[in-house]
């Protein structure tokens, strides 16, 4: 069941839903159904509780400078 947040175009609440299937979600505010789907970021957290984007990138690839670091491309 994928998670989806929306606003209610009604009151403004701003919320974050399961959605199954066709279901048609409801502002958990006013119990209005016109919602604009908003867009989802990921979050996560490693063992230390530092945000995921507080950690500093590895660099690219020395050859192609392909963002996935050395050994990704098909020039190494």
């Amino acid at each position: 069941m994928p998670l989806y947040e929306y606003a209610c175009q009604a009151c403004d609440h701003k919320f974050e839903t399961l959605v199954r299937g066709g279901d048609l979600p409801e502002c958990p505010s006013c119990h209005g159904t016109h919602l604009e789907k908003k867009q989802s970021t990921f979050a996560g957290r490693i063992s230390s509780g530092s945000p995921l984007t507080e950690i500093p990138s590895g660099g690219g690839c020395g050859h192609c400078g392909d963002p996935r670091g050395p050994g990704s491309c098909s020039m190494n």
